[in-house]
């Protein structure tokens, strides 16, 4: 018989802010957000907690956040400080369990199974270490399975409130994942957004309870193969394993302006950056494309998305923009302001080896690589073409 599982899901609370105040033992305690600016569409990529009382939560439009907490203080985000510090906490994960699946940067399941300590034992030794050793709040939800997991931590969080990071840790035992799951809302199971929530409600169905009292062929009924997992999700089941290691489907960087730009030499110099964004990115995960994306943005919020596929996949900058530039010329009207732009590449393989005739020459292999090793260094601005210092466009990528 197959031991029970040991799963923890972690979470760590509001990251950015908790690792700002790291830097600057000043912002504890005040409402605080780290995004963009609001006069140039700026959103909220993480707000503290006494910024959540008064309404702020993260993706909100900073302009928003700021006219519900006016006194707000605004810190400008810098990605590679917090890539570094989940990288510490990462290592830490890492020595309690190999068998992770990291979500984001702040955010992973473990499973714990074949540790012999008690899963909320270990949730505590966690909490712990990165409490004491990065001085991070984080919370934690343990349970048998990662739907149950993630839902208990999701629950101890909100529970919490306060103007303190939660910094919790909630257990649902073996055997009362139904019993826990059944008063919660239907929103808190995976798969039930605003229009199932709807239809459910139609069929007086409100808690996660109510699903788990229904039939599955009943569910099934209306709707379809979605109601069969509705029905497991609501009695707690989930037999997924842990996925420790992710196929990306895409790669790709995308910009909006804080003005929306028709000037086409500006657009091009943008889209010759977001290649060298892409292109890196390629070469450090190492894998390279064949279909070549772009995607324009309107002032009316209006989206246009087109792709290209090329004849033998790349993972040179060079190479994706006179694709991507090729996509903006045939469907960019000249001199329509554009709001967004982005640039991604797809159909991926890993390890190809170009032909002689294929990719870039030996010579330019090298240059990539040294500009690349250069930027891991010293930062992404630390090497720019010259046609970047040109413009002075204040933007937000993704």
């Amino acid at each position: 018989m197959a031991p029970v599982r040991k799963i923890l899901h972690m979470d760590l609370d509001a990251f950015f802010c908790a690792v700002e105040e790291l830097h600057n033992p000043d912002l504890r305690g005040k409402a605080f957000a780290v995004g963009g600016r609001p006069d140039q569409r700026g959103v909220v990529a993480s707000c503290s907690y006494p910024a959540r009382q008064f309404g702020v939560r993260s993706a909100m439009p900073m302009a928003t956040a700021v006219r519900l907490c006016p006194d707000l203080i605004i810190v400008s985000h810098r990605h590679g400080v917090y890539s570094q510090v989940s990288d510490q906490v990462m290592a830490l994960v890492h020595d309690l369990t190999p068998v992770v699946e990291q979500l984001s940067i702040d955010e992973a399941f473990l499973d714990v199974t074949l540790r012999p300590e008690r899963a909320s034992e270990l949730a505590q030794d966690l909490q712990g270490r990165i409490n004491q050793e990065l001085s991070l709040p984080v919370s934690l939800g343990v349970a048998a399975n990662k739907l149950v997991a993630k839902i208990a931590n999701n629950v101890g969080k909100a529970q919490h409130g306060g103007i303190h990071p939660p910094n919790t840790i909630t257990v649902v035992p073996p055997g009362q994942e139904a019993a826990f799951l059944a008063p919660l809302s239907v929103r808190e199971l995976w798969g039930v957004g605003p229009r199932t929530a709807q239809r459910l409600a139609e069929l007086d169905i409100h808690s996660v309870g109510d699903i788990a009292s229904r039939p599955a062929q009943d569910l099934m009924r209306a709707f379809g193969k979605h109601g069969a997992d509705l029905a497991q999700r609501a009695r707690g089941i989930d037999e997924r394993p842990l996925e420790t290691e992710h196929d990306p489907k895409s790669i790709s960087k995308e910009v909006t302006f804080a003005q929306d730009i028709g000037e086409e030499a500006s657009l091009r110099r943008v889209v010759r950056r977001l290649s060298d964004g892409v292109g890196r990115r390629l070469r450090r995960a190492g894998l390279q494309g064949t279909t070549v994306k772009i995607k324009l943005r309107w002032s009316d919020f209006t989206t246009l998305s087109r792709q290209i596929t090329l004849g033998q996949p790349t993972d040179d900058d060079d190479v994706i923009y006179h694709a991507a530039l090729e996509l903006f010329i045939r469907n960019w009207p000249r001199g329509r302001p554009v709001r967004l732009i982005g640039v991604g590449i797809s159909s991926f393989e890993a390890g190809v080896q170009l032909g002689l005739w294929g990719g870039p020459s030996e010579e330019r292999r090298h240059l990539i690589d040294a500009l690349d090793r250069l930027r891991d260094r010293f930062g992404d601005k630390s090497v720019r073409r010259g046609s970047d210092l040109i413009d002075a466009h204040e933007d937000e990528e993704a």
